[in-house]
């Protein structure tokens, strides 16, 4: 988290310079040229006020009245240096380059003494600004170069000027670029560092919501999942049989009312793996259990392989043909492990009744000492499935590969060579200890959704 906040480091040349486009723009100068016309016409105004204050102490110091040439030479070289601020920003160079030149003018009109006005002060605070600190040392030393080459000039003979007289000139020279210049390097840095700040602040947040939205899908996912694997169980049961009481409703009234009875039971079950699929989803943690209070029922135990029992007698119940066998010692596992296993068991069961009605399943759950192994196997369908049993393709096998992936695991799916349908899953006994690993990788042959 980023605890600087821009606004608080702000220098004040910024802050006055904010102030300033503000008014700028509210009298409708716009863009960078204009705004850059009115700095240099109130530079110029400013030049010349001060010209005019401090001319007489001039000729005062140098002891010899200044010329009518020499007053209108400093009056035409301030405001040309000045007007040149205009190409600050969209020609630095040349604004500078103008900004010597006149400023070359200045030390050749006053030869004695040294002037400097505010243009040179603003050319290499710009020049600061808009370059790198390696192209504004060049620049900024040029311009030193050709101010302290013609202050030597003027003070050769025959010239008027003296040495110590362009000693100052120098001095004053590279003072003042130098100043100007490392405070629009200090601007400069200023300003990338914000622009730094905002730029991981918006990543930052841009990341965030990534993960929210991450978040969210996850979240979705297991939710679509857990009533998918429900709902798909349960009510493709309760369809196939209400078409069966709709059937026997006239011709055997007793076998009908023991289809309803049987429809109220898996109605009621029904309703509750829903409910236990609500606490699932409460719990943050993944691991279903019995809590105490009022939302314990919500909180139910999930079904896991200790009732995969319950789901083939329920299946048989159906008419359905299921044999199921177990080999080796059941090997306790993880509760999303457990309820991972039992829900690919019951998609695949929902599978073989909605794709292949009639034929025979076989469920095979071998406990390994390296995996954990389920297999589900159905033969190719006995009947062609009819309107209540049909639906279109829906998620199961996704849902399938998902739970897999959840819990490490590897799962294969795909026909078989008599034109059934196989579901493998192969547990790794490294992963079950772990609910919270997500390696895993689930392969499916074949085409179709289930």
């Amino acid at each position: 988290m980023i605890d600087h906040d821009p606004g608080r480091v702000a220098l004040a040349p910024q802050r006055l310079q904010r102030w300033l486009d503000r008014r700028l723009t509210q009298c409708g100068v716009a863009g960078r040229f204009g705004r850059d016309v009115v700095l240099a016409a109130a530079v110029t105004v400013a030049s010349l006020a001060v010209l005019g204050v401090f001319l007489p102490l001039l000729s005062h110091e140098l002891r010899v009245p200044l010329a009518s040439a020499q007053v209108w030479w400093l009056i035409a070289a301030a405001t040309g240096q000045s007007l040149a601020l205009c190409l600050r920003r969209v020609r630095p160079l040349l604004c500078l380059a103008v900004v010597v030149a006149c400023q070359v003018g200045i030390i050749v009109a006053v030869p004695g003494d040294s002037v400097r006005l505010l243009a040179p002060l603003v050319a290499a605070y710009t020049i600061a600004t808009l370059t790198t600190v390696r192209r504004t040392t060049a620049v900024i030393g040029a311009a030193v170069l050709v101010e302290t080459l013609a202050a030597a000039v003027v003070a050769m003979p025959p010239s008027t000027g003296t040495l110590a007289g362009a000693a100052g000139q120098v001095a004053s020279s590279a003072l003042s670029y130098l100043v100007a210049a490392f405070i629009g390097v200090f601007v400069a840095t200023r300003r990338r560092y914000r622009q730094l700040v905002r730029a991981q602040a918006a990543e930052a947040e841009r990341a965030q919501r990534a993960r929210l939205s991450a978040a969210v899908t996850a979240e979705r996912s297991q939710i679509a999942r857990e009533l998918h694997d429900v709902a798909a169980h349960h009510l493709s049961g309760m369809v196939v049989q209400a078409a069966a009481v709709e059937r026997l409703v006239e011709r055997d009234p007793a076998a009908a009312r023991a289809g309803a009875a049987w429809l109220r039971r898996q109605g009621k079950e029904t309703l509750d793996n829903l409910r236990q699929v609500v606490g699932l989803l409460r719990d943050r943690a993944g691991t279903p259990g019995p809590t105490a209070g009022a939302d314990a029922a919500d909180h139910a135990p999930v079904p896991g392989l200790a009732a995969l029992g319950q789901l083939v007698e329920t299946a048989r119940a159906l008419g359905a043909e299921v044999d199921l066998r177990q080999q080796g010692s059941a090997t306790p596992l993880p509760p999303l492990a457990d309820i991972s296993c039992y829900r690919i068991a019951q998609q695949s069961l929902t599978n073989a009744r909605q794709h292949a009605p009639g034929a025979p399943v076989r469920i095979e759950l071998t406990y390994g000492v390296r995996r954990v192994t389920l297999e589900v196997e159905n033969g190719p369908a006995a009947a062609r499935p009819g309107p209540a049993e049909t639906s279109p393709g829906g998620t199961g096998l996704a849902g399938m590969r998902e739970r897999a992936d959840l819990v490490g695991a590897e799962l294969v799916a795909g026909p078989t060579d008599a034109g059934g349908w196989r579901v493998t899953l192969e547990l790794p006994v490294s992963n079950v200890g772990r609910d919270d690993d997500r390696p895993g990788a689930a392969a499916t042959t074949g085409g179709g959704n289930r």
